[in-house]
């Protein structure tokens, strides 16, 4: 029902749409703009010294024992 509703809606504003007679009564101009030379601003900027590598290290990690638990205990 939704559906059939919006369907007329849409083809009732085509139809008005359609109707319209548009006729241009005027010429338009674009606008006159003018563009001057302009000044960035300027910065000193002060950067921290970053020093990046690489190195090796060793890690040990823990074994876990982990035992089948019986179908019959539970």
């Amino acid at each position: 029902m939704r559906k059939i509703v919006t369907s007329l809606f849409i083809g009732s504003a085509c139809i008005g749409l359609a109707a319209c007679d548009v006729e241009q009564t005027e010429e338009g101009d674009m606008p006159e703009i003018s563009v001057e030379e302009g000044n960035m601003p300027e910065y000193d900027v002060d950067t921290a010294d970053v020093e990046i590598g690489t190195e090796t290290e060793t890690v040990e990690v823990p074994t876990i024992d982990v035992e089948e638990a019986d179908a019959s205990e539970e």
